[in-house]
């Protein structure tokens, strides 16, 4: 090529903005846009991350702020549904000995931090504006945006997520399919003693569980059958989720007393996404969430995304042609690592489902988490 390097990344989340600051760092121009006004600075309760996304972070250049924003810890603590305490397990460091197991944040402290790594690296911003209309020839993209704008680009990133729209305008058919399992999550106060994650297998929910997001907060969850969200009263969020939490002893009695607004309770469906064929069509390749997603029964969703960022900078930046051969070896390198994360949750959350007692839940998880701790 004998003009620089263009990339542009639709999508503003995880993926999108871990990717764009490496790329930035690699010398290549970078578009993002992103469909929602606020950059999805506002929304959301709470996330786990496990060391291996600790490690992308931290060559992203925000593990700092990613420890001073969240609440590191190395066990989970397993508990009856009246808040007995049975053991304690000792995560597995899948980010290596220098990280944390696991830190638990407010997704929006996240989101904020990586927006501002965004903003600090040249990347060019546009938000409240996504693709419209997309043609390729074989040296690049033809991309028209919903503020009437156009541009061209020598490589286009969907990052758009789950029901991503740049999946479907190249002709990715596989889409996301439910599980049977869904999720009420909501923010609350951290009781005093409450310093690594607790979760709670049995009673009204498959798992119930909190985990620290900072020294005042907590994020609470609680798994069940999915229902038709349609069925549900928005209004009545917080009450659902209240009255779920009610076979639930020990914290979840101050955590459910907080739990009094239906506009900081989400609840969505679990569910199954990976796209089996080739991750590309020509000049347009899929990271993160619009190539696969799983149930969060690992904690590995935004792992895998950060993991993908990591993989496809690296190659882009290290090799003198982009073509489908490069974008292959990016598929080629994640596909093994991303099924076994995949199909590792959605088994734990189907054992459960099917009522197995005797499931291997510890094995299962020690050998994920042992595979995670290799670079990706």
């Amino acid at each position: 090529m004998t003009h620089p390097r263009t990339v542009l990344i639709v999508g503003g989340g995880t993926a999108g903005s871990a990717l764009a600051v490496l790329l930035r760092r690699a010398g290549i121009a970078v578009d993002l846009v992103e469909a929602k006004a606020d950059w999805n600075a506002t929304t959301g309760s709470g996330i786990t991350l496990q060391g291996n996304a600790l490690r992308v972070l931290r060559e992203i250049g925000v593990w700092a702020q990613v420890s001073a924003h969240g609440f590191s810890s190395d066990g989970v603590t397993i508990v009856a549904p009246d808040g007995t305490e049975i053991f304690t397990q000792e995560d597995v460091r899948t980010g290596g000995d220098d990280l944390p197991a696991t830190v638990g944040m407010q997704r929006p402290a996240l989101q904020r931090i990586l927006i501002e790594a965004v903003r600090a690296s040249g990347t060019r911003i546009r938000l409240g504006c996504t693709i419209d209309t997309l043609t390729q020839d074989a040296a690049g993209a033809d991309v028209s945006f919903t503020d009437g704008t156009a541009g061209r680009y020598d490589l286009v990133v969907a990052a758009d997520g789950l029901n991503s729209r740049t999946r479907e305008l190249i002709g990715v058919t596989d889409k996301p399919a439910p599980t049977g399992m869904a999720i009420w999550r909501a923010p609350a106060p951290r009781p005093a003693s409450v310093t690594r994650t607790h979760l709670a297998y049995g009673g009204p929910a498959y798992i119930a569980g909190f985990c620290p997001t900072s020294e005042t907060t907590v994020y609470a969850y609680l798994v069940e059958p999915n229902r038709d969200r349609a069925s549900i009263d928005r209004a009545a969020y917080a009450d659902e989720m209240r009255r779920l939490a009610e076979g639930y002893g020990g914290h979840w009695e101050e955590i459910r007393a907080s739990i009094t607004d239906p506009a900081q309770v989400n609840y969505t469906w679990f569910d199954r996404h990976l796209v089996e064929g080739a991750w590309h069509r020509g000049r347009v390749v899929l990271v993160g969430d619009a190539a696969h997603a799983c149930p969060p029964t690992l904690a590995q969703g935004a792992a895998m995304s950060l993991e993908d960022a990591w993989v496809l900078a690296d190659l882009l930046g290290s090799r003198a042609t982009w073509d489908d051969g490069l974008l292959t070896a990016y598929r080629d390198r994640r596909m093994p690592r991303v099924r076994m994360v995949v199909d590792a949750s959605v088994q734990i959350g189907q054992w459960q489902l099917d009522g197995v007692r005797d499931a291997d839940v510890r094995g299962l998880m020690g050998r994920t988490l042992d595979t995670l701790k290799e670079l990706p």
